[in-house]
């Protein structure tokens, strides 16, 4: 048993002192001067009690652009740790044939002796015939409960509108949610090729061969399509203030559309991609201006967007060069395969570790979010819409004693060392914060204490989820 004593609990409802008792791997009573002198205590005084982050957008070992995400599902799992992530959703990309099974299975051959906290995986739908149709319900006794389709990304992962359209009517059916990556393919494939005859090769053409204005469409299309099919529909990693104001718009007449966003559309714009080391901050769909920065700041400070999460694919910058991991060098191809064309530089970032750290400091710390307001955004509402809650994302008896322990007053420049993903540089190097994760608990289990590192491959759990809820 696990007593943790004199803390102030944070949830997505408020803040209050009281102490955890932990039997097992789940929360067994929350009060006032509990006592248990068979427990190991935990003095939490002066600190904060969170539950573990929930991560719903997550990349690890994908493949892309001849080289593959730098960080796997033990690695990536071990930064999101640091950074008090406890639970990750991860996407299974659907097999170029055959039956959806077989891209499940070749996943969790990735993921089961590697992971090292608690996961989750979507399902990418890139291809709809009769075949797949009736295997989607299928999945649900699989765990999976939801379904991500494309907009973008012609003649690899889009599907076509009506395609779109039947994913969500057997979304809707079998009580399973769609998740909408929107941008518009057509645009960006002509957009590119003008670009690239005019010779406009360097990393800034990435995001202005993607502009705003498709994004607004796309998540107003997919909106429009959500109403039809009488379907809920997740925007994921949403960029500009035109798609607030479609999503917004949506809502407000009834449809079921819910928004994330990611730490990188706060903090970034396409001024960072013309930077000399440019190509850090190339991932898709790309960032905006500042002006987007400030309203998707407001929709979070407004409760207009349900989640953060981080759509974490990193990659090396320089992948001829080695790095030490865990005292192993290594080095995996990365942005320098784009060197001479913007269309080759690996799409991602690092960011699993960093989401709750960076939010913590500029969001709570300069006032534009209370401590509730990012327990939701961070932990609480991905359980709820993803079918964990109150597995995941609670401090209550029953839930998954998934807990961080915060000191809001530790102070540190932060950066790679902190971060500890895989990979060779971090887009906040250097940046100054006050509050981080003291300790972090997976299931009862304490894996991360302090800057040490007590987890280990394997101990994260396969999450079975259910149907979610609309919030």
């Amino acid at each position: 048993m696990l007593l943790i004593k004199s803390g102030t609990l944070v949830t997505h409802e408020g803040s209050f002192r009281a102490d955890l008792l932990v039997e097992g791997e789940k929360i067994s009573e929350v009060g006032a001067d509990l006592t248990t002198p068979q427990a190991e205590v935990v003095n939490a005084s002066g600190k904060l009690v969170m539950p573990g982050g929930v991560d719903p957008h997550t990349h690890f070992d994908l493949e892309m652009f001849n080289t593959v995400s730098s960080d796997d599902h033990y690695t990536g799992h071990k930064a999101a740790a640091f950074g008090g992530t406890t639970t990750v959703m991860d996407f299974v990309p659907q097999p170029a044939k055959g039956a959806l099974r077989s891209g499940i299975d070749a996943w969790h051959a990735k993921a089961d002796f590697r992971a090292a906290v608690d996961w989750g995986f979507h399902m990418n739908i890139t291809r709809l015939d009769e075949r797949v149709a009736k295997e989607i319900p299928s999945l649900l006794a699989l765990g999976i409960s939801t379904l991500k389709v494309f907009m973008a990304y012609n003649g690899r992962l889009r599907l076509l509108d009506g395609e779109i359209f039947r994913v969500m009517q057997l979304a809707r059916d079998h009580g399973m949610l769609t998740m909408l990556h929107a941008e518009n393919g057509d645009v960006i494939d002509i957009l590119v090729s003008e670009a690239l005859a005019a010779g406009h090769t360097s990393p800034e053409w990435h995001a202005r061969t993607r502009p705003a204005w498709g994004g607004v469409e796309a998540v107003l299309r997919a909106c429009a399509l959500a109403a039809q099919a009488n379907a809920r529909l997740y925007i994921v990693h949403m960029n500009s203030a035109g798609e607030m104001d479609q999503l917004n718009y949506a809502r407000q007449r009834g449809v079921q559309v819910m928004g994330e966003t990611c730490p990188q559309y706060l903090f970034f714009s396409e001024d960072d991609l013309r930077r000399p080391e440019g190509a850090k901050w190339v991932c898709s769909p790309p960032m905006r201006a500042k002006e987007d920065n400030n309203a998707l700041w407001a929709g979070l400070t407004k409760d207009q967007i349900q989640t953060v999460g981080t759509d974490h694919c990193p990659f090396f910058f320089d992948g001829s060069q080695s790095i030490e991991y865990e005292g192993k060098s290594m080095s995996i191809p990365g942005k320098e395969l784009g060197e001479d064309d913007f269309t080759k530089i690996p799409n991602g970032l690092p960011m699993v570790g960093d989401r709750l750290p960076i939010l913590w400091t500029y969001g709570v710390g300069s006032g534009k979010l209370t401590p509730k307001q990012f327990v939701a955004l961070t932990s609480t509402n991905p359980a709820k819409i993803f079918g964990l809650y109150p597995r995941k994302g609670a401090l209550q008896p029953g839930s998954d004693a998934d807990i961080v322990i915060w000191d809001p007053e530790r102070e540190l420049t932060y950066g790679r060392t902190h971060s500890h993903h895989r990979t060779d540089y971090n887009l906040f190097e250097g940046w100054k914060l006050k509050g981080f994760p003291e300790k972090v608990f997976l299931r009862g289990t304490l894996i991360v204490n302090g800057d040490e590192w007590l987890g280990r491959a394997g101990l994260g759990q396969y999450l079975v989820r259910g149907e979610g809820q609309f919030i």
